[in-house]
C-alpha cells in the first residue's frame, strides 16, 4: 500500500514538472509570447534577454508622438517594433506591436507570410478598410490587423479610396503585408 502510495507522488510529480512552458512566439490576444498588454516599457530586457532592444528618438514628448522601441534577434534579424501608451515613460504599459518575423504565430497558424485566406478561415473578419495604398483588415478576436497591398486586389477595387471593400472580393491568395496588435 505504501509503495502504490509513493508511486502515485512521484508520477504528480513527474506530470507537473513536464508542464509545457509558455512558446515565445505564439501570438494571442493579450501576448506575444512573454510580452503583455501589461508590461511596461522598463521590462522589456526581462521579456527579450536574449534580444537587442533599441529605442528609437526620432519623436519628441513636446508633440505628444510616441518614441517606437524595435526589438531585434542577435543576429540583426528585426522582430518586432512596440509604441508606448505614452513617450519617455518607463512605467507604460505597450500599445501596439508591428510583427516583422514569421516565427511569430497564432495558435491557428496565422503569421506575416501568411494569406487573406487564412485569416478569413481562421478568424472572423471584422471590417476592412480603404485607404490610399493598402486594405487594413481587422480580426477584433486577436486585437490585429493587417495591411494588404492595393497591388493585390483587382483593378476595379484599387483607385476609389471610398469604396467599400468586402471581404467576398479579397482574392484568396492576397499576401499580408503588416501584421500588427493593437492594446487598449
Amino acid at each position: 500500500m505504501k509503495n502504490n502510495f509513493f508511486t502515485l507522488i512521484l508520477v504528480a510529480i513527474l506530470i507537473a514538472s513536464c508542464a509545457k512552458s509558455p512558446d515565445v512566439n505564439l501570438i494571442s490576444k493579450h501576448s506575444i509570447g512573454l510580452l503583455t498588454d501589461s508590461t511596461q516599457v522598463k521590462d522589456l530586457q526581462l521579456v527579450f534577454p536574449n534580444d537587442s532592444i533599441v529605442k528609437l528618438n526620432g519623436s519628441n514628448a513636446f508633440t505628444g508622438t510616441n518614441n517606437d522601441i524595435e526589438v531585434f534577434e542577435k543576429s540583426g534579424e528585426k522582430l518586432l517594433t512596440l509604441t508606448p501608451k505614452k513617450a519617455l515613460d518607463s512605467t507604460s504599459t505597450i500599445k501596439s506591436i508591428q510583427i516583422h518575423a514569421e516565427r511569430f504565430k497564432t495558435a491557428k497558424g496565422l503569421n506575416i507570410k501568411s494569406t487573406f485566406k487564412s485569416i478569413k478561415d481562421n478568424y472572423k473578419v471584422s471590417s476592412i478598410q480603404n485607404t490610399l495604398r493598402n486594405i487594413m483588415v481587422s480580426a477584433n478576436e486577436i486585437n490585429a490587423f493587417f495591411t494588404i497591398d492595393k497591388n493585390e486586389l483587382p483593378a476595379e477595387l484599387r483607385f476609389d479610396m471610398n469604396l467599400k471593400i468586402e471581404a467576398i472580393q479579397v482574392p484568396d491568395e492576397a499576401k499580408i503585408k503588416g501584421f500588427y496588435m493593437q492594446w487598449y
